[in-house]
């Protein structure tokens, strides 16, 4: 394994205490995982009007409505360390549309959700509906953008039959 690779590695065994199984999995291919992390780093933690908490609902949203197991496993895991709040994580996996949530997250959610499972179906009035709860267009694009990287992730995850860690359980709470 390249040493580019192994360092990705270190930094989740120090914070986490394991190395994620989607850097495993992506590190068959080394080139693309270096890629594929670099672009997950600046979309999940780079500056964006969205806040971490927000960009990991999404995660768990889009991976929910794929019904990525994997994905699901890891980003409830995230949110609720970021939030302190298992429950919440609990509910926007089961619903978000009935998890105790603003009417601006609700938006971004849908949003989300819909781009997910139904993306010929989008319109300007999806946006508009962004737009008038307070997300500027840059936010917006970081919500499509956040979308569709979960839709790559959840279909890869899927698609090659990736187990989450056990660990991811009890993160969080």
């Amino acid at each position: 394994m390249p040493a580019e690779v192994r360092v990705l590695f270190d930094l989740p065994r120090e914070k986490l205490g394991f190395v994620p199984n989607v850097l495993r999995f992506f590190a068959l291919r080394p080139s693309h995982v270096l890629r594929w992390s670099e672009h997950y780093e600046e979309l999940m933690k780079g500056p964006s009007g969205l806040s971490k908490s927000e960009r990991e609902m999404i995660a768990v949203v889009v991976s929910a409505a794929n019904e990525c197991r994997y994905c699901v496993s890891a980003h409830s895991a995230a949110l609720r360390k970021l939030t302190g709040d298992p429950a919440l994580a609990d509910a926007i996996i089961v619903d978000y549309r009935t998890a105790p949530l603003d009417g601006r997250a609700r938006a971004m959610l849908a949003y989300a959700r819909k781009l997910t499972l139904h993306p010929m179906r989008m319109t300007q009035h999806d946006i508009a509906t962004l737009r008038e709860v307070g997300w500027t267009d840059e936010d917006i694009m970081d919500i499509a953008e956040v979308t569709g990287m979960f839709n790559l992730t959840n279909r890869m995850a899927s698609g090659l039959g990736w187990e989450p860690n056990p660990e991811y359980e009890l993160l969080g709470r």
